[in-house]
């Protein structure tokens, strides 16, 4: 079978698009999907926001050198560079529970062999159009009232569909997660579908 190509956006600062990513990644070991990851912010997503509380806004202040630093790899190496760099980020900030700091992104480009120059993009705004650029790209098409993560795939009749989630605690895996994705596509690829949601009783599971 052909691989189709999914795209999913994700901002490294979230714990739940880091499940979902997980969770991805496993579907595409028993589907014929490929995956390719995409940069987007929440820092931008929220920008101008008055009623965020104000641990969320410490969240997203420093949510913008982890989305800075991934934009310029993009930018610098290929978009291909950025599975490995979310996995590298996200290994250390969820699972490993690490602080964002500039030795965690020289950590993080270290193991995926990119340059440690690259760290010095988080406190740049050289790539904020691109990034911008990025995020615009993956969230137009699903509206303003969702956040990370975001996935286009392949729709019932070749054309794309836009969704954000699935948001699941834990990641599901093995025949699991081959058939969430499938209950997944049924129903975005369905007209007129827009929301099936219920109040998360879990906290992340990293595992």
């Amino acid at each position: 079978m052909t691989a189709n190509s999914v795209d999913l956006w994700v901002d490294p600062i979230c714990p739940y698009a880091w499940m979902t990513s997980r969770w991805l990644l496993e579907v595409e070991a028993i589907r014929p999907i490929t995956v390719r990851f995409h940069v987007m912010s929440l820092s931008v997503l929220n920008e101008g926001r008055a009623d965020l509380s104000e641990r969320y806004r410490r969240l997203l202040d420093v949510g913008w050198g982890l989305v800075r630093v991934a934009i310029a790899a993009e930018q610098a190496h290929g978009p291909e560079v950025l599975r490995d760099l979310y996995t590298a980020l996200g290994t250390r900030l969820h699972p490993d529970g690490r602080d964002v700091t500039r030795d965690l992104y020289l950590d993080a480009l270290s193991e995926v062999s990119l340059p440690a120059s690259l760290a010095d993009a988080a406190q740049s705004t050289d790539f904020d159009d691109a990034l911008r650029a990025s995020h615009h790209a993956g969230m137009d098409p699903v509206g303003e009232d969702v956040g990370t993560p975001v996935i286009h795939a392949p729709g019932p009749d070749g054309d794309t569909v836009a969704f954000f989630g699935p948001v699941v605690i834990p990641a599901p895996k093995g025949e699991v997660a081959g058939r969430l994705w499938d209950g997944v596509l049924l129903v975005a690829g369905t007209d007129g579908f827009f929301e099936l949601k219920r109040t998360r009783t879990r906290v992340p599971v990293f595992d």
